[in-house]
């Protein structure tokens, strides 16, 4: 089985408990932290992907990385995957955690890149026409690429929209060429 798919499973496992203890939104802050957590530091990703070191060592660094910082439910779900060998899958779980979290929240994120920084009125915009559009919460990501030169980049999902004027110029530029030919 594929590492997204076994980390769905556990996922999806991981939230059902989570309904039950009406915790759910408690781990998603943990997951958070945990994701946050292994980007900062990728060699303790590459630890707990390790198959070399020791199950209980695993163990003993998440319990000093992570307790009293985290749910008991939490701590307690680290050390069951990595006691059945999964510490590879942790990163994906936790990912997948996040996703259904989202789905059953009914959030949606979304990014855009615009040549200058978007008001704060824009993004408010933005957001309320995607929320019109799409339904539930949008949660907007803006970043700033001067290599649009004007407009912007919008992707929700795998869609986009793109009006940035690098794009129009590209589009008039495969034109005249194809006019020229």
């Amino acid at each position: 089985m594929s590492e997204l798919t076994v980390g769905t499973r556990y996922a999806k496992s991981l939230i059902d408990l989570a309904q039950e203890q009406d915790i759910v939104d408690a781990i998603k802050a943990d997951m958070d932290l945990f994701l946050h957590t292994l980007k900062a530091n990728p060699e303790l990703k590459a630890v707990l992907s390790n198959p070399i070191i020791a199950h209980i060592k695993k163990i003993k660094i998440l319990d000093e990385v992570f307790a009293g910082k985290v749910n008991k439910v939490t701590i307690a779900f680290f050390k069951l995957m990595v006691n059945k060998s999964r510490g590879e899958v942790l990163y994906t779980t936790a990912l997948e955690y996040i996703n259904q979290y989202n789905i059953k929240r009914h959030i949606t994120k979304a990014k855009v890149a615009s040549a200058t920084e978007l008001s704060a009125a824009n993004k408010q915009t933005l957001i309320a026409e995607l929320q019109k559009t799409i339904g539930g919460t949008i949660e907007l990501e803006a970043k700033v690429d001067p290599s649009l030169i004007g407009g912007f980049v919008l992707t929700v999902g795998d869609r986009q929209v793109d009006t940035s004027i690098a794009a129009s110029l590209k589009k008039l530029k495969k034109e005249f060429a194809e006019q020229a030919a």
